[in-house]
Parts: C-alpha cells; structure tokens; sequence
C-alpha cells in the first residue's frame, strides 16, 4: 500500500478509537474536531481540517477507509505521495467549506421563523447538553436552530468522494464491479451516478437524514478544480492516463 494512504488510514482509525475512549470519560472529540457552522461558539478554523479524520461510528469509518484504501492507493501510484496528500488535502477542506455554505444557507431560510430569545437559547451549555442526550427542544424551529449551531459534521467523506471522481477522470473506462448489480459498469458512469444521486438527495432536504450530501458534492466540485489546474499548468502531465 502507498505510503499516503496507508497513513491516512491508520490516522483515521486511531483517532475514532482516541473517541471510543474519550467518550468512556464523557468527553466529546467531536466538539472540538468535528466541523461546527461558524456561527456557533465551538467552531475555530482548524475543524476545516480536522473534521476529515474523525467518524461518527464503524460502518462510517469502514466504507470511507475501504473506498480510500480501494481508489485512493491507485492515484497515489500515479500522483505520487505529495500530490495525493495535496488532493486530499484539498478535496477535505473544499467540502468542509461547501457545507459551511450550506449551513448558511440553511440559517438565512430558518431567519424568519427565529426570536431573539431563541438565538440565546441554543448558544447555552444546556442546548448542547440536550443533544447529547439525543434529545431536542419540542419546538420544530428552536430544534433545528439547536442541531444547526450545536451539531457536527464529520468524516473523510468530502476528500473519498473527490478520490472517486478524479478516479472517474483518470480512469474512465475502467469496469467496477458494484454490490448488487451483476454486471461491470465504466468508472465514469459510476461516479456520475454517484454525484446525481448525492445531488437529489441533497436538494430533497430530508430533516431526518443525517448525511452532508452538499459535502460530497463540494469534494468531488474541488477535485475537478484541482485537476483542471494541474493540467492547465501542466505539471507531470505525463501522469495523467486518460481512455
């Protein structure tokens, strides 16, 4: 395995168990690690990096590992170490910043259903406690005020979904093998699919979906970017392989 990848899956797992363990003592990572709209008093520039290594359960952690050990190994072989970590990199902190845009959006729709006293209310020790507990103010608005300012995102998600689509790109015709379909499909259709379904998904606002669609999709937005720049500036270009 690539040295990149390697490392980045063994950081990912450390720091989920770092969380198994620290939530023994009832403390919480993600509040401080995990991705915070920037509004809310846990929020500081750093989670824009952070919140890429942490994971909110196994299955989480598992899918986004094998998917980077799957893909990601395989532009790190034709990238190399530091261009890889770069993509990676990039991709992470654009969807962070995707789903900050997000966030806002999300905060300008709910503003005319806000009071004051509510805005006060959820910038309390108290309304981040009641998420913990995995409860929530009755009130629909003063709830989903409370899960915007209090809540996190996390995961690799943003910078695994980038990896699938500069896999997609350099890759396109390569037959994969899906559960539950019996046939091989190209790699470009895959990931196109994948950006569609991410988009509706997005764009259906589901309050009980707990996935950063818009994240995935900022991923894959700034993997595209990166790549474009690269060849535009054609460095290494012969390290690109296009069918």
């Amino acid at each position: 395995m690539p040295p990149v990848t390697k490392n980045l899956i063994i950081i990912n797992v450390l720091l989920y168990l770092c969380t198994l363990l620290a939530e023994r003592y009832g403390f919480a990572l993600s509040d401080y690690l995990g991705l915070h709209f920037f509004l809310s008093d846990y929020f500081n520039l750093a989670q824009l990096v952070t919140y890429m290594f942490m994971h909110g359960g196994f299955v989480h952690l598992f899918f986004n590992m094998f998917s980077l050990w799957m893909f990601g190994r395989m532009l790190e072989q034709v990238w190399g170490p530091k261009r890889f970590l770069t993509f990676y990199l990039v991709c992470g902190i654009g969807a962070g910043l995707v789903q900050e845009l997000f966030y806002a959006a999300d905060y300008l729709r709910m503003s005319p259903d806000l009071a004051p006293w509510m805005l006060e209310q959820v910038h309390t020790d108290e309304a981040k406690a009641i998420l913990h507990q995995g409860m929530n103010y009755v009130d629909p608005a003063l709830g989903k005020l409370n899960l915007l300012v209090n809540s996190s995102t996390v995961g690799a998600s943003g910078s695994v979904y980038g990896i699938l689509l500069g896999f997609g790109m350099l890759f396109p015709n390569m037959p994969l093998f899906l559960m539950f379909i019996p046939f091989p499909i190209k790699a470009k259709y895959m990931v196109g699919g994948y950006a569609v379904l991410e988009l509706l998904l997005g764009l259906s606002n589901n309050p009980g979906d707990p996935v950063a669609h818009f994240a995935h999709l900022g991923g894959m937005l700034f993997a595209f970017l990166l790549i474009l720049y690269w060849k535009r500036k054609n460095r290494n270009n012969n390290g690109f392989y296009y069918n």
